[in-house]
């Protein structure tokens, strides 16, 4: 078996870069199921929903997956260019891109077999663009196809086998600084030619569709799959009302659970007479919780006044005090913001949501990179005489600035929300606690449908005994202990960015 194409340095240098900066740009990155990753050297087809542009990709990367990117990023006096090129990937021609509404990559399909044929991994997305949209797009046939094609080049070989690794890739909120992203890996589905003769040419083209299809439902099966905004954002509130743990569970336990509400939602097959008005009546509830200022929490945990104020006083304070500390690393850290800032906001006005949201993130982690390095470089120049101390302090005291603001505008956050309730007032919000404890028992009932656990809460912590993941906490002590953590904050829920609200809601329909 061939070791597949060794790692260009170049291929090395900007996968750990691009590690780092994932690292810093989303809050907590989990990757499931990596034991389902073929070997090195064999040939492999990883295959993920694309809604997130290059980042999709990026997530991905292992020691060499040659990854592929529309043709129009190429020859571009641009960084994000350069380092397209750079990492070896393969320009696909997209018919929308051409005048004549035509695109031969017949070229770029015999590079891809030559690479699978030489042991390497090829990064493909079956929906055959990014776009920043709630569902997957009908997935095209190109995947199944290069099976068969390299399959029927192979068909003399009994030892030849090729794989396809189906990928699901689910952000909280894709564009959005300190989100939060789950990568789950799927079983491979494998193909020899012995065994799998039916893709071997001649091809029965209902072969190859059958085979897409297959492959559409394993990554849907993975993530939030959703017609609508609005469907994605219902199921998101029950599966907060079913199970309001947080990050007690996993973020993949998470999503499942909403996955499972987003399902009965989309299909109906179970209470069909009565999940419209359970749909709109979650929406109408969340609405008014967005137009208060609070969270879900707050009205399933009642607080009373003189808590209300003593909390208030302490969440201010720490903020304060945080923001004050963290005020020397958040110089270091302006012209970043503000060149990416800037170069989102001139992005934006180039297309439509739909055409350009998806990438945001990928703008935001070149040019934060890019503007990073900068400053990094511009710090230990302007202090020479101390460079040996300054170049590893700088990005030390940016990280811990970082960390330091997340939870200042964590606090400023906790603290405005309770500053709202108050302003709601204890009837109001006796109504509004009533209003919920019906959609709880709906939701509830939806759930046992559906075959959710009944007791969720003692259900998701019992699956954490013995083992810990990223991002999950596990009880009060192990809460406390993670909000001072170097490495990542104590988060209280999924939702959480980096911003002085909720960020719980998407753009309108475009």
């Amino acid at each position: 078996m061939s070791s597949g194409t060794p790692a260009t340095w170049s291929y090395i240098l900007i996968r750990l870069l691009f590690k780092f900066v994932l690292k810093i740009f989303y809050g907590t990155i989990v990757i499931e199921n990596v034991e389902n990753i073929p070997e090195d050297g064999h040939p492999c087809i990883v295959t993920a929903n694309h809604s997130n542009s290059l980042t999709d990709a990026l997530l991905m990367q292992r020691k060499m997956l040659r990854l592929t990117a529309k043709a129009t990023q190429f020859g571009q006096k641009t960084f994000t260019s350069w380092l397209i090129e750079s990492a070896g990937t393969v320009p696909i021609k997209r018919a929308k891109d051409s005048p004549d509404g035509k695109a031969d990559n017949s070229e770029v399909m015999l590079k891809l077999m030559e690479a699978l044929e030489a042991g390497d991994a090829v990064c493909l997305f079956p929906e055959g663009m990014s776009r920043y949209h709630p569902t997957i797009a009908p997935m095209k046939t190109g995947v199944a196809r290069l099976v068969s094609d390299v399959l029927s080049r192979n068909r003399d070989d009994p030892n030849f086998k090729i794989s396809i690794l189906p990928c699901s890739v689910t952000y909280m909120h894709r564009q959005h600084f300190r989100s939060d992203v789950l990568v789950s890996f799927h079983e491979p589905m494998t193909f020899r030619p012995k065994e799998h003769p039916e893709l071997l040419t001649p091809v029965d083209f209902t072969n190859v569709r059958e085979l897409t299809a297959k492959l559409h439902h394993t990554i849907s099966s993975g993530t939030l799959d959703a017609p609508s905004w609005d469907l994605a954002r219902t199921a998101k509130v029950a599966s907060r009302i079913y199970a309001p743990l947080g990050t007690q569970m996993s973020l993949g336990e998470y999503v499942r659970v909403t996955q499972r509400f987003l399902d009965a939602f989309k299909a109906k097959e179970v209470m069909p007479d009565e999940l419209d008005a359970l749909h709109d009546d979650i929406k109408a509830y969340q609405d008014q919780l967005v137009k208060w200022g609070i969270k879900d929490d707050r009205v399933r945990r009642p607080l009373t006044r003189h808590v209300i104020l003593y909390r208030m006083s302490i969440r201010l304070l720490w903020a304060l005090f945080l923001f004050l500390i963290c005020l020397p690393g958040l110089i270091l850290w302006l012209p970043v913001f503000l060149t990416t800032f800037i170069a989102v906001h001139n992005f934006k006005k180039t297309g439509p949501i739909f055409d350009t949201w998806d990438e945001i993130a990928q703008y935001k982690l070149v040019y934060g990179l890019f503007s990073g390095l900068c400053v990094w470089f511009l710090a230990v120049v302007l202090t020479l005489p101390f460079a040996p101390l300054t170049f590893f302090a700088v990005p030390v005291v940016m990280w811990m600035s970082l960390r330091w603001f997340e939870d200042a505008v964590a606090s400023f956050r906790a603290f405005t929300a309770l500053l709202r309730l108050l302003k709601v007032g204890k009837p109001t919000l006796q109504a509004m606690r009533e209003r919920r404890a019906g959609l709880h028992a709906r939701i509830m009932r939806l759930a046992q449908e559906i075959d959710l656990p009944a007791d969720p809460e003692e259900h998701f912590k019992s699956l954490s005994t013995g083992r810990r993941e990223k991002g999950r906490i596990l009880g009060k002590w192990d809460a406390n202990a993670r909000y001072f953590s170097l490495r990542r904050r104590r988060k209280r829920d999924w939702n959480e960015t980096l911003r002085l609200y909720d960020k719980v809601d998407y753009p309108a329909e475009d």
